[in-house]
């Protein structure tokens, strides 16, 4: 009788343990979500930032159509998140682009609405970057509990899999555009 209480018990215990890990797969998975979120709440406000800023400065670049039309046509994109990367990467460079054409027009440099804009874009940048960092951390913890043991075991079963890290293709894109004023 105390085998069988004993391999009860062991089996309770194992049940327990799958349960208890399971719980944490889903809670990692959920706070990988969110942070995706939040990089697509911050995405979004750049987005919306873009027209205005592409609008400020096409009165001021009326020859410098190549810039401001490369820039308007990014803002549709994918949700998928390898997509989305690369797509952001782009849209980096080419406010970068848009930015550095500005530098050619002191008027526009001293315009109210285009240095209003400028600290906007700097301070969503900003955001996109911590956005990033707490979607990378959620990333790095799930993909923790998925390759170790034996968490691994349970990931398996159930179908869990690793997460994309959500970064820059070169290390110069890494750091926030230069706003000149």
């Amino acid at each position: 009788m105390s085998g069988t209480m004993f391999a009860l018990t062991i089996s309770g215990l194992i049940v327990v343990a799958v349960v208890v890990i399971y719980n944490r797969f889903i809670r990692k998975q959920n706070v990988v979500m969110e942070a995706w979120s939040g990089i697509d709440v911050q995405l979004k406000r750049r987005h919306n930032l873009i027209p205005n800023l592409i609008e400020t400065v096409k009165g001021y670049v009326k020859h410098e159509k190549s810039a401001l039309t490369e820039l308007t046509q990014l803002r549709t994109g994918s949700q998928l998140a390898a997509e989305r990367q690369q797509q952001e990467t782009h849209i980096s460079r080419g406010i970068q682009n848009l930015l550095a054409v500005a530098e050619q027009y002191p008027d526009l440099k001293a315009s109210r609405n285009f240095l209003d804009l400028q600290d906007n874009l700097d301070a969503i940048e900003g955001e996109i970057q911590h956005a990033r960092r707490y979607y990378n951390g959620a990333v790095r913890d799930l993909n923790i509990l998925v390759e170790s043991f034996p968490s691994n075991l349970i990931a398996k079963t159930f179908g869990f899999r690793t997460a994309e890290f959500f970064e820059l293709e070169s290390p110069a894109q890494r750091t926030v555009p230069e706003v000149k004023f």
